[in-house]
């Protein structure tokens, strides 16, 4: 009697004391193939959502299944399952025709993990920068411009002086 199922076949070299690459393993047995199948439907349907949507949705949408031609959009805030909502219709005809069947769109949120955030720009100037702007905003005539470029010489002049 064969260790495998009836309806896969072993490969030609296999060897269960060496790593098998996953498309390899999901092709072994009629389970396993079902499974691939969903996996890739979920990874062309990603796919195509990431291409349709505008970047700021892309990222944040996942896609979930599809149920009776109902698919399932997974949100990571309210903020953007209502702009999903917005684009619905649009959605739906540019999936179906992209050859989804899928008749009706069903939008939820999931919160995702939060995201590291960015530090703050920390802008440094060389004295010689800072004189040079302070040079400029005293030939420039009184205006929001000259204000603004007089109050950034003197931080950058003040950083440099407590170095």
């Amino acid at each position: 009697m064969s260790r495998f199922p009836p309806n896969s076949r072993p490969p030609a070299r296999y060897d269960p004391r060496k790593p098998q690459p996953l498309v390899e393993l999901l092709g072994r047995s009629d389970a396993f193939l079902a499974l691939r199948a969903g996996v890739e439907q979920v990874t062309a349907l990603q796919r195509d959502l990431a291409e349709l949507l505008p970047d700021y949705l892309g990222s944040n949408v996942e896609p979930g299944f599809i149920k009776d031609g109902v698919l399932v959009l997974f949100a990571g805030h309210n903020a953007l399952a209502a702009r999903l909502r917005h684009i619905e219709p649009r959605l739906l005809a540019d999936l179906q025709q992209r050859g989804w069947l899928v008749d009706a769109l069903k939008i939820r949120v999931r919160p995702q993990a939060m995201k590291e955030t960015v530090a703050p720009k920390q802008a440094r100037m060389s004295a010689a920068g800072a004189d040079a702007l302070q040079t400029l905003a005293e030939t420039l005539e009184p205006s929001p411009l000259q204000e603004a470029l007089a109050k950034m010489a003197a931080r950058h002049q003040a950083k440099a002086q407590k170095k």
